[in-house]
């Protein structure tokens, strides 16, 4: 039977890649430091995923186990496995790159020459190339070569609302939507192509990574953002909003002429994505809080990220971008005090001043047409906030 290791034994986990797995018939271990989470798997071996769309039903995951990712037991795992994934957020990548490391070693101390598969499913472009530059760090030079020969580093794209579960009964349970996409760059693989349902294997991954950062992503910051300026506490209840769905519909129409343009997508069909991507915002089902889509503005005000990106690529194709950039006026009011980067946001716009802290975390001239029309919005939305 083909082994996977997952780390990151959390919501997305389990609901999202460690289920696609499991359901294609992969033994799956979870890697993860919850203790609770962890006796919990290793005792029962499944979990429920209430699963919500136009309706509600409840489909069980077996087959599954979990070891503590600080135990030697995880490298030994790692030594003998088909197929690694993880879905633990972008920063812990760095944190696991040195375990993966030691266990790649002693697959390759071993001669085990089965071709293994590494895909990082992060809200991260190519996360997976950035999880191999930090395996590579801590990978002796010696079995560097065994690495290329023998290891594939996958790139992919996800997508799905994985809010925190409403079943407070079950540690396990998890809810999703019942929308997912899973996309993987497959030129990347060694050996074949695992078959594995629900993911769908492209040769051009970044116009879909670009299309999920510049649609799903985008738009869901800027419900979060216009959202909590409104003083609403969910997605479903912001995005209800008939002023803020206008808004983050036309921030999400003005990032999607950038991919019309630079990748050549129908522009009905994309239509039809974005108001898709509108109907799962809304989802009643989907409790989905703002300050867990909000939290990290710094990072997700990043050069690379989902406000800036797409704001660049209107600006590389003169589009229209007054919504985005009201949308990334929106991020410097985020307020969340157990969020550390909220915190420190407000704490250099406080010292510096809009320019000063917009220049510094997004890499934008603070003296350019967008950072001016910035600063403009931003005292709108202050003058309509108060």
């Amino acid at each position: 039977m083909t082994t996977a290791i997952h780390f990151g034994a959390g919501n997305i986990g389990r609901g999202f890649i460690g289920k696609l797995l499991a359901d294609s018939g992969i033994e799956v271990t979870f890697a993860d430091v919850n203790q609770q989470l962890i006796s919990e798997l290793q005792s029962r071996h499944s979990y429920p995923v209430h699963i919500v769309g136009s309706e509600v039903r409840t489909e069980i995951v077996t087959g599954v186990n979990a070891v503590d990712s600080t135990r030697p037991e995880l490298i030994e795992l790692i030594a003998d496995t088909d197929l690694i994934t993880t879905a633990v957020g972008p920063t812990v990548l760095t944190l696991i790159a040195k375990t993966l490391a030691i266990g790649l070693q002693l697959r390759f101390e071993r001669d085990n020459q089965r071709p293994l598969n590494i895909i990082a499913c992060e809200n991260q472009v190519r996360g997976t190339s950035f999880l191999k530059a930090e395996v590579l760090k801590h990978l002796p030079e010696q079995y560097q070569t065994k690495l290329e020969r023998h290891v594939g580093f996958v790139d992919s794209a996800v997508d799905r609302i994985v809010p925190p579960s409403a079943d407070a009964s079950d540690p396990l349970a998890v809810t999703v939507e019942s929308f997912s996409e899973w996309i993987v760059d497959q030129t990347q693989f060694k050996g074949d192509v695992p078959d594995i349902k629900g993911m769908e294997p492209t040769d051009n991954l970044m116009a879909f990574v670009e299309r999920k950062l510049f649609t799903l992503n985008t738009g869901h910051i800027i419900t979060a953002y216009l959202g909590a300026l409104a003083g609403y506490r969910t997605i479903g209840e912001a995005i209800a909003d008939a002023d803020i769905r206008a808004q983050v519909k036309a921030a999400m129409q003005e990032s999607g002429a950038v991919l019309v343009k630079r990748y050549g997508f129908d522009q009905e069909q994309h239509q039809a994505y974005i108001e898709k991507i509108l109907g799962r915002f809304a989802n009643p089902h989907l409790v989905d809080e703002i300050d867990r889509v909000g939290r990290q503005p710094i990072r997700k005000l990043g050069a690379n990220d989902r406000l800036i990106k797409p704001l660049l690529g209107t600006l590389e194709y003169g589009i229209d971008n007054t919504n985005l950039l009201k949308g990334i006026a929106a991020a410097f009011f985020y307020k969340n005090d157990a969020d550390p980067q909220a915190v420190e946001l407000q704490q250099m716009l406080a010292q510096q001043g809009l320019r000063p802290a917009l220049s510094h975390y997004t890499g934008l001239d603070p003296d350019s047409a967008s950072a001016g029309r910035i600063e403009e919005l931003y005292h709108q939305l202050n003058r309509h906030s108060a």
